[in-house]
């Protein structure tokens, strides 16, 4: 037979409580349920499974404990008495309450299984989003069930009535509230009737296309040519100069090349993004950039660039830390620099990929387009590239109004 207790986990959470958690336990095995509690120590009786009368809210606790523990062993019974070789995980989905699950544990298990699989930037974006989405309800936490489709509407007219966003910064906002919603589903605490997405009278998420600008020929030739009199604005220069020159390199791959991935006057390395290999050869243009570099080298690993050294490689998550906070500098160098070389167009790092496809256009076959970008599909190749091919629309347009 089962038996239902109520203890503190083990596991301490960063303020230095730990969680209050019904424990199911047969046959030796046990699971647990979180109450949505947490308690200092010394705050909990083990033996008498009781918060301490110092608590200021131990009454109304120890009432939900008697409660939750009343339920539990009820439901435990009922579940044996319809399956007499029943495990602790069925008696656990049979106990694990449904309509009362609340939005704050499920975000922050999200928050900390993306920590775990090192994806800091929707980490680091989705954190500031948990924290104003439970400003928003005016609480420190909100049931499932009361977040409807007329209180998503009402937050979306919020974030843009008064904090003044993007539509495409909503709708983020909107797949991050969707992907909670679709893990307390699968972890089993929520019920899908609760889902206020996708069906017809839903919350419907569409991304706007964002607009993709490159900087003109023009103002390449410029950039090559300033005269830069600090190191740092030279160094950004590199940089974004690297990603173009090979056919729209993600910032992050261009941090992360080594010297052993240049053999024979060749490029070979793997995309971080989707693990595609391939390789290029080295123009001249790129072949002096890296002889500014070559003093630095101690070993084939080292990394040609010095932004990432003394990172932690078998950490994802401080790369990825790491890389961001370089972006930014860079790009703080990159806003300097088009000031200084009398650019016409916007500079960062990734307006590099898109100056390689605006030079490209229709230039060059598809084919040879998706094998520099590494796309595994030829129709994200062309929905891609749809952004920087103009000559049909402006055909068209002289064809009925003249040049």
């Amino acid at each position: 037979m089962a038996t239902v207790n109520v203890v503190l986990r083990k596991k301490v959470n960063k303020d230095g409580t730990y969680p209050l958690a019904l424990r199911i336990t047969k046959d030796r095995k046990s699971s647990f349920i979180h109450l949505g509690y947490n308690l200092n120590p010394d705050e909990w009786i083990a033996d008498k499974q009781r918060v301490k009368s110092s608590h200021p809210n131990s009454t109304r606790l120890n009432n939900l404990i008697l409660k939750k523990k009343a339920e539990a062993s009820d439901k435990s019974i009922e579940a044996e008495t319809q399956k007499e070789d029943v495990s602790v995980r069925a008696i656990k989905k049979k106990i694990k309450p449904i309509t009362g699950a609340t939005f704050k544990p499920q975000a922050e298990l999200y928050l900390s299984r993306l920590k775990e699989a090192g994806n800091y930037n929707v980490y680091n974006a989705d954190k500031a989003r948990v924290k104003y989405f439970l400003a928003f309800v005016d609480g420190s936490d909100i049931a499932f069930s009361d977040i409807t489709v007329s209180l998503l509407e009402r937050f979306k007219i919020h974030l843009k009535a008064k904090r003044k966003l993007a539509p495409r910064t909503i709708e983020n906002y909107m797949m991050f509230i969707r992907a909670v919603f679709n893990q307390a589903i699968k972890e089993e605490v929520l019920d899908k009737k609760y889902y206020p997405f996708g069906h017809e009278d839903g919350i419907n998420i569409k991304l706007p296309e964002s607009t993709k600008i490159g900087i003109s020929q023009e103002d390449v030739t410029k950039l090559e040519n300033a005269k830069l009199e600090h190191l740092r604005h030279d160094h950004a220069r590199d940089l974004w100069l690297i990603a173009y020159y090979f056919a729209g390199m993600r910032i992050s791959d261009v941090f992360r090349l080594k010297w052993s991935d240049f053999q024979n006057d060749r490029l070979h390395y793997t995309m971080g993004k989707n693990q595609k290999t391939g390789s290029l050869k080295l123009p001249k243009k790129v072949q002096n950039i890296l002889a500014k570099y070559v003093d630095q080298k101690q070993s084939p690993d080292d990394f040609v660039f010095p932004n990432l050294k003394g990172v932690d490689l078998e950490d994802s998550f401080r790369i990825k830390e790491k890389i961001a906070y370089q972006v930014k500098r860079c790009n703080k160098m990159l806003h300097e620099i088009a000031v200084i070389a009398k650019l016409d167009g916007k500079l960062t790092t990734h307006v590099a990929r898109h100056t390689f496809a605006t030079q490209a256009g229709d230039k060059i076959p598809v084919q040879m387009v998706q094998k520099l970008y590494r796309h595994s599909d030829v129709r994200t190749t062309i929905k891609y590239q749809s952004a920087f091919i103009f000559k049909d629309a402006d055909d068209a347009l002289e064809a009925v109004i003249g040049k």
